[in-house]
This record gives structure tokens, sequence and C-alpha cells, in this order.
């Protein structure tokens, strides 16, 4: 299961079985369950008027326990204290344990495709640091460079090829923390 914002679920032109979360989970093998909406963070309701808690606990929370449960975002917390960020992280991640005891948790930084912003850092730096309090891997993609055909228009958003890329640099990255075909 994958709980993100418009990275996950799909924006513009790219359909939610095109996105990173979808090709990497074709590339594992994985059955893939995702949850959350565009514009969402760890305190930003976006449109949807839920945070990732939120979308954890209507899309997801009711399910069986998935073997792992990647949590991406940061993007969309822009204006918010990276101490208020790294809070709300943290009580997501305790909600799951709580639910989900046995489930693998990863969790991945803030996106972009372009260089981001000092601020995107401290959000970073906030999540990461909850992420290793809960002994979850910390993935971070803040600083990769995807190529000018991953951009789309909007200038934030990847292209189909750049989801592409961005699957390739997750599955190698969960590798690296022993995550693969066979989760557990």
């Amino acid at each position: 299961m994958v709980i993100g914002d418009s990275f996950t679920a799909g924006s513009g032109p790219v359909e939610p079985w095109e996105t990173y979360a979808a090709e990497t989970a074709r590339e594992l093998g994985w059955q893939l369950v995702t949850a959350g909406a565009p514009g969402t963070g760890y305190v930003n309701p976006g449109r949807v008027g839920r945070t990732f808690l939120g979308s954890f606990a209507l899309e997801l929370s009711w399910r069986p326990a998935p073997d792992l449960l990647i949590v991406s975002g940061g993007h969309n917390d822009r204006g918010v204290s990276p101490g208020r960020v790294g809070q709300a992280a943290g009580v997501l991640l305790e909600a799951v344990r709580a639910r989900w005891p046995d489930t693998r948790i990863a969790v991945v930084g803030p996106i972009w495709m372009t260089p981001a912003p000092p601020w995107a850092h401290e959000v970073r730096n906030a999540v990461a640091a909850v992420a290793a309090g809960e002994r979850a891997p910390f993935l971070d993609p803040i600083d990769r460079r995807w190529g000018g055909d991953a951009l789309l228009p909007d200038g934030v958003h990847p292209t189909r090829e750049g989801h592409v890329r961005l699957a390739r640099w997750l599955v190698a990255a969960l590798r690296e923390h022993g995550i693969g075909r066979d989760v557990r």
C-alpha cells in the first residue's frame, strides 16, 4: 500500500495506473492499493479535505494489513513549520503501527522533479528524523535529477517517463533496504 499526493495518485495526463507507485508494484510483482489525493500532505488537507492520516483512516485502515506500507510525500506541506510536519508524520506512523503492528513501513521524502527549495529540505529532514525514530527506512529522492523529459509543462509533476524513472529509483532504493519481491 502507498499513501501519497498527486505524484502517487496521478496528475494531469498521467493516470493512477501509470504512476511511479503502479510501476514499482508491477516491477516487484505486488498487488497495489493506493490512498491519498493531489494537494495533500502530512499537514495540508488539499482540496479533498484530509491529510495523509485522514487518507489512512478512510482508505486503508479498514483493510487487511499489508506486508508493506509506503508513505510518500511532504511536497505539499509548504508554509508549515517542519516541526509540525514531523509531528504529523509521527502521529501517522504511530496510527499505522497501532492498527498493523507487523506491517513494514518505508517513508519516501518529498519528491521534486526540479531543484527543491530550502523549505523542502527542512521538511525532508523532519520526516527523515521521524522515520529513523520509528526504525522505518527513509528513502530520499529530493536531490536527484530526473532529466528534462521527466517534467510536465506545469513545472512540478512528472511525465509518464518521469514516473518510470521514479519507479526505477524506488525499486533500487527498496532493494537496498532488503525490500523486494518478497517484502518480509
